[in-house]
């Protein structure tokens, strides 16, 4: 029977997407303009949990698709404007570009990547040790480096083991090109258990490594975007804000890693997934015959990668530059010295990255329309009600779950801006604004790793296509981050409720008087 220009339609929309899928965006975009004419606020809600929808069923159709036709729509109907998603994007500039340029950039770092993590894998044969290892690097690099970078780079090392055993696996050798490691059918020589086991454990290594970006990312002000707006309005640097965060930061990072050590060692939210033997004997093979045909280029390669690591480490660290604009040093770098000059081998690096830059940009479109209709607003005046320790309380929880549903700068910027204003209109204190910036920065940090959304480096690990790979679906990253969010949660609110965030002020004071005076301080009160 011939289609008709309809059906044809339909079919072309959202392609190979369920046809549930099909028509549950198609009520979506019929329903938003009959809410908004009817209630604006519930209207702007209805679509921020219609683009988290969109993000939770990343593996059937990516989010950009539907979430910008979404946004598409409530532009269209008035719910914000191009000038104010303009805006937003604009403000996240350097997010974008650190997207852009950082994410291409460690692509021409892979060779001394898997150098070092083939043999970090294939030494350390305990998996306990291995994964407090991934999530200790992690946290230590994030709290320098950007959590995006250091997701980056695992990325990249995880999809370079699954891509050599794929390769082992389809009958090939080494030097042979496996274009798609996508496809399970052409593997002849794999056991479904094998296959099974090696995803799940690169699950279980990529959560922790990216759990491990939380736990470090809040430490220090470069550890997050927000935490740089925090630092920036509170007139902190950088000693400062680790010694006002580290009463509740450190024991986090202590319980956190201990959370790693239990979920490991009773194989709880399906942790303790271990390297099956013959995935354990191709890496050896692999890295034994790495070495054996590494030439004096390939080492030649490898050094300059090596003083090309330092060099980004060095420029993250002491903020030599915008992020964005040092990972664009490493792309020009890193071909120039190791030969890449081919157009098309270096559009290779930004094929992981574009899309979901353009899919952050939709999200800063969202937070426009959050912004517009003051959908955290009466949360907001709500907390600012209360005083003291609950006022505390109330603003780490309240960080924390608008955090799990919008992204954690936004929550951060809008929060310290309104505890800015009340500041400058004197309805607090100094020392009650250090004590809610502190509360505003570890509340934004621990509890959004509950969701993807929460936190970037988790959408970006979401939508990459590492993901499918490893079948790392949205309600699974949720799952796995569920003894984390509890832990961090939880452990971060009874520092906060038992007076660690008063030691903040103690602590800094002491740091001061040491500093201008020479002497150490005898003063402990506060």
């Amino acid at each position: 029977m011939q289609m008709t220009m309809t059906q044809a339609f339909y079919k072309n929309f959202l392609g190979n997407a369920p046809v549930w899928y099909k028509q549950t965006i198609l009520a979506f975009l019929v329903l938003n303009p009959i809410l908004f004419m009817l209630n604006p606020y519930l209207a702007g809600w209805a679509l921020v949990l219609e683009f988290i929808f969109t993000l939770a069923m990343a593996l059937k159709c990516y989010p950009l698709q539907p979430g910008g036709i979404l946004l598409f729509e409530a532009l269209f109907i008035g719910m914000t404007s191009p000038e104010h998603v303009k805006h937003e994007i604009v403000v996240n500039i350097e997010v974008v570009l650190l997207l852009i340029f950082m994410v291409a950039g460690i692509f021409f770092m892979k060779d001394l990547l898997l150098f070092l993590f083939t043999k970090l894998l294939t030494k350390v044969r305990s998996k306990i040790a291995l994964s407090i290892a991934f999530a200790a690097s992690s946290a230590f690099l994030s709290a320098f480096l950007d959590a995006l970078t250091v997701v980056a780079v695992i990325i990249t090392v995880a999809t370079g083991f699954f891509a050599i055993y794929h390769k082992i696996a389809s009958g090939k050798h080494f030097h042979h090109d496996d274009h798609d490691h996508t496809n399970d059918e052409e593997l002849p020589h794999l056991t479904r258990d094998d296959l099974d086991n090696f995803r799940a454990f690169l699950r279980n290594l990529m959560m922790h490594a990216a759990i491990g970006t939380a736990l470090g990312g809040v430490m220090t002000m470069v550890g997050e975007p927000q935490n740089l707006i925090i630092a920036e309005k509170a007139g902190w640097g950088f000693v400062e804000f680790f010694l006002r965060m580290s009463p509740i930061t450190i024991p986090v990072f202590v319980l956190g890693l201990t959370t790693t050590f239990i979920v490991e060692k009773f194989g709880w939210f399906e942790y303790g997934a271990q390297l099956p033997e013959d995935v354990r004997t191709v890496l050896l093979d692999y890295s034994k015959h790495v070495d054996e045909e590494r030439t004096k280029q390939d080492v030649a390669k490898l050094i300059v990668q090596g003083f090309i690591a330092v060099w980004l480490i060095v420029g993250l660290a002491t903020h030599l530059a915008a992020v964005g604009l040092i990972g664009l040093s490493i792309i020009v770098l890193a071909t120039t010295m190791t030969g890449v000059i081919d157009e098309h081998a270096i559009g290779k690096a930004f094929e992981e990255a574009l899309p979901f830059t353009a899919l952050l940009c939709v999200f800063f479109g969202v937070v426009a329309v959050i912004v517009d209709q003051g959908l955290f607003k009466p949360v907001i005046d709500w907390v600012l009600t209360y005083e003291g320790k609950m006022q505390l309380i109330l603003f780490y929880l309240a960080n924390g779950a608008l955090s799990m549903v919008s992204d954690n700068v936004f929550v951060g910027s809008v929060y310290i801006t309104e505890v800015s204003a009340a500041l400058e209109a004197g309805t607090i204190t100094r020392d009650q604004y250090d004590m809610l910036a502190v509360a505003i920065n570890t509340g934004t940090n621990l509890p959004s790793v509950a969701t993807p959304n929460g936190q970037a480096a988790f959408l970006f690990l979401l939508t990459s296509a590492l993901a499918p790979l490893l079948r790392l679906s949205y309600g699974k990253m949720v799952y796995m981050a569920l003894p984390y969010t509890i832990v961090l949660t939880l452990t971060g609110l009874a520092a906060t409720y038992f007076g660690l965030l008063d030691m903040t002020q103690t602590l800094y004071d002491m740091h001061l008087i040491e500093h201008h005076t020479g002497l150490p301080s005898t003063d402990t009160g506060h």
